[in-house]
């Protein structure tokens, strides 16, 4: 009988303990946010979950997923709270193979925060919606006391409809699947960081929010179900997804650095402040397990998308190293890439 590998065991080796408190590092989309999650997830009666969900099946199939944002500053070059609530949570919907249909918005606002602000944010979240045609149709807005949250949180819910032939899951990369990146890494994280900072590397950088509906659209249709996986690397970056979906998948993944894209001032900024660029969060690319054979059809696809013109291959699965993400580095030895631990760069999103 063959042993399913077990993503939990890979990933959460130890339970957590009774009396430890929550860490900043619990909500960083590393090793300890998947102990935390590890420690919830049986507690509502749920396996490993995903960022989105199918809800409800037949033809079409429904697609549902939720998000919080607490990102500071709440503006920054390339965007703001508002504008990536909405593209955060559509491209929830879209690693699903989903079209975003509604949206739900809730404010969590501080007393004391300046009423034009939160005009802005509103204004962002509606022209943002309306540029992914998708209707924000019902929230909700509590009022907190002075020092009881730090000016405005916002969450966002998603309803989605399934594109016809969209078989994507955390869990359907196979060995030999070619792994592809739509674009550079790292600009959403470093902006974020800069901006909060004051360090002067946004002068020359921007965050890549965006939404990903029509990319991961383009891709289904090239490459139907040789699409196999789909993930947008934000919290805990590119390091963090693909041992997510190494450990989900039971398979190893093998890149290749030199295909990476990063671009010149992140490696700088990254260089200087001592971080890995493939831990530091994205917030408008996404990587992708596809099939050999439909991955050049599918690569080009992406390619004629702007949100993919830089797509790249980077990788390949395994059958070796089942759950480990490793990497030839630029000077061809081999290293291996793990989960972040701790908080890098605490509230990017």
């Amino acid at each position: 009988m063959t042993t399913r590998f077990d993503p939990i065991a890979a990933t959460c080796p130890a339970p957590l303990a009774e009396n430890e408190r929550v860490l900043l590092g619990h909500g960083s989309g590393g090793q300890l946010m998947a102990e935390l999650l590890a420690d919830l997830t049986p507690r509502l009666g749920a396996g490993t979950l995903e960022d989105a969900a199918i809800v409800a099946t037949g033809a079409p199939e429904i697609v549902m997923s939720t998000d919080g944002f607490v990102v500071t500053p709440r503006f920054f070059p390339g965007g703001d709270i508002g504008s990536l609530a909405v593209h955060g949570t559509v491209n929830d919907l879209a690693m699903m193979g989903a079209v975003p249909v509604a949206l739900t918005l809730a404010y969590i606002v501080e007393e004391g925060l300046p009423l034009d602000e939160l005009r802005r944010v509103t204004t962002s979240v509606a022209e943002a919606a309306r540029a992914c045609d998708v209707r924000v149709v019902t929230g909700d807005t509590k009022v907190v006391g002075k020092g009881a949250a730090d000016g405005l949180f916002v969450t966002t819910t998603g309803i989605g409809v399934r594109l016809p032939g969209a078989h994507v899951a955390a869990a359907n990369g196979r060995p030999g699947d070619a792994v592809l990146l739509s674009g550079p890494i790292g600009l959403h994280g470093i902006t974020i960081l800069s901006t909060r900072e004051g360090l002067g590397f946004e002068t020359s950088l921007a965050s890549d929010s965006r939404p990903l509906h029509r990319l991961t659209a383009a891709m289904i249709t090239a490459g139907t179900c040789g699409v196999h996986t789909l993930r947008d690397p934000t919290r805990g970056g590119l390091a963090g997804a693909l041992n997510e979906l190494a450990a989900a998948s039971g398979v190893g993944v093998e890149l290749d650095e030199p295909a990476i894209p990063v671009p010149a001032q992140v490696a700088a900024a990254c260089d200087l402040l001592g971080l890995d660029p493939l831990h530091v969060a994205n917030e408008g690319c996404l990587v992708a397990f596809v099939d050999p054979a439909r991955a050049g059809t599918v690569l080009a696809a992406m390619r004629a998308r702007p949100e993919g013109a830089a797509a790249t291959r980077i990788g390949t699965l395994t059958a070796r190293h089942p759950g480990r993400v490793t990497m030839r580095t630029l000077v061809g030895s081999h290293r291996v890439i793990d989960l972040l631990v701790g908080e890098q760069l605490p509230r990017i999103c």
